[in-house]
């Protein structure tokens, strides 16, 4: 299994579990979310409790939620949402921080790519999540998340450069 980790905070933040598909020349991954059900989940075992003198209420209390497969699998910790002015300020900090750790040649590929990458999260910034890793590092790769239009279930975005795989 390979999970990929934040290359600035050693968070994880995705595993192969979770396709991912290369959008604006490989700055950016996209891996579709599903909402999923969590918690207690009644189990019929085929007994019949009135028949056994039980009550119709006795049993698990169901205490089900839903939850987004990838934010609940990862501990994802959702951010309050950016204007573009603190945003443009966000991507600017994460681009200095993230260039020395890259190796050279992909530090030249990030730095031609990186700014269609940005103009396309602008495009989208109002229909945007904003998610960091468990640690919430204040220098951490943020984790976009968004609905498709008619989608039910979230589509998620990654900076593909900021993150490490690792094998476990």
């Amino acid at each position: 299994m390979l999970v990929y980790q934040d290359l600035l905070t050693g968070d994880e933040l995705l595993s192969d579990s979770f396709p991912y598909k290369e959008i604006e020349n490989g700055v950016l991954w996209e891996v579709e979310g599903k909402w999923v059900v969590q918690g207690a989940i009644s189990v019929d075992i085929g007994a019949n409790p009135s028949a056994e003198g039980g009550d119709e209420d006795e049993g698990v209390d169901d205490q089900a939620v839903k939850v987004v497969d990838i934010v609940d699998t990862f501990r994802l910790q959702e951010q309050p949402p950016f204007d573009k002015k603190q945003f443009v300020a966000y991507a600017k900090k994460y681009i200095k921080a993230l260039t020395p750790k890259l190796e050279q040649e992909k530090q030249e590929l990030f730095k031609k790519h990186i700014e269609g990458a940005i103009k396309f999260l602008l495009s989208k910034l109002s229909d945007l999540q904003f998610f960091v890793g468990e640690s919430m590092h204040d220098d951490a790769t943020m984790v976009f998340a968004y609905y498709k239009e008619g989608a039910t279930d979230p589509t998620f975005l990654y900076f593909g450069h900021g993150l490490k795989e690792v094998k476990c």
